[in-house]
Parts: C-alpha cells; structure tokens; sequence
C-alpha cells in the first residue's frame, strides 16, 4: 500500500485524531475534544499520514514551535492496521529533518518508543533541562 505525507492542516481529519487520542493514547485521554481541535489549529506545524488510494488518514504528529530555534514533538502516532510499514520513522522524517525546524533543539516526552526518536537523535536530557509537571 502507497502512503502520501502532507503537512497541509485543511487535510487534517480531525475525527480520526480525536477518536485515536480519546481512547488509545496513554497521554491523550484526559483532553477533551475542544483540547485537541485547538491545540491542532494552534500548531506550528502537523504532519498526516493518509492511504494513497483512499485518501484516509492513518497517522499523525503535530509541533509547537517559537518558529526560530525550538520545537516540542506532541501527539506522534500511527494506527495499528498500518504500523510495521516505517510509517513512524516517515512522519519524523517530514517533521524534523526534512521540515523548517530541522535545525531546532527538538523536545518530546514519551513512555515508549525511545529506540524510534533515538534514530533522530533524541537523548535524555542534559544537566541544562529541567520540567515543571503538569497540576
């Protein structure tokens, strides 16, 4: 199956990404529908994944960005019947080092997937960083 990357927000199916993040994502199920549609219209920028032949989307990854230096990788997935198809590493790809912020310092947090942002030279943080949790 042929896969098509788009970074244009009118091609956004924001059901699909709403109906993914509201029920299998570990980090996205306290958002509420509202959450999600404004911080995807707030977005520097959002990458999409849609079927060739159908035009469905199937994976998704959106950034915030200061648009000079730095940018904070959010909300990266791919739904499963289309996972094992180096899908991931496509979205990252046309995220990151193909995109306008390929020289930015890059941020992300995630409970999985190291081994796929270690690729794209993703590391634990040094002594310079620092997190304030979330209330």
């Amino acid at each position: 199956m042929e896969y098509e990357l788009d970074d244009d927000l009118v091609r956004i199916q924001l059901d699909m990404i709403w109906g993914w993040l509201s029920t299998e994502a570990y980090w996205g199920r306290q958002r509420t529908r509202v959450d999600i549609d404004t911080q995807i219209a707030a977005a520097w920028r959002v990458v999409g994944v849609y079927r060739g032949d159908t035009g469905e989307q199937v994976g998704f990854a959106r950034a915030v960005s200061d648009g000079v230096n730095f940018a904070y990788l959010a909300d990266v997935f791919v739904i499963e019947a289309h996972r094992g198809q180096g899908l991931g590493k496509r979205i990252l790809q046309h995220m990151i080092d193909d995109g306008p912020g390929r020289d930015f310092r890059w941020t992300l947090f995630t409970g999985n997937a190291h081994g796929l942002y270690q690729q794209f030279g993703f590391t634990a943080p040094d002594t310079t960083a620092m997190v304030r949790s979330a209330r």
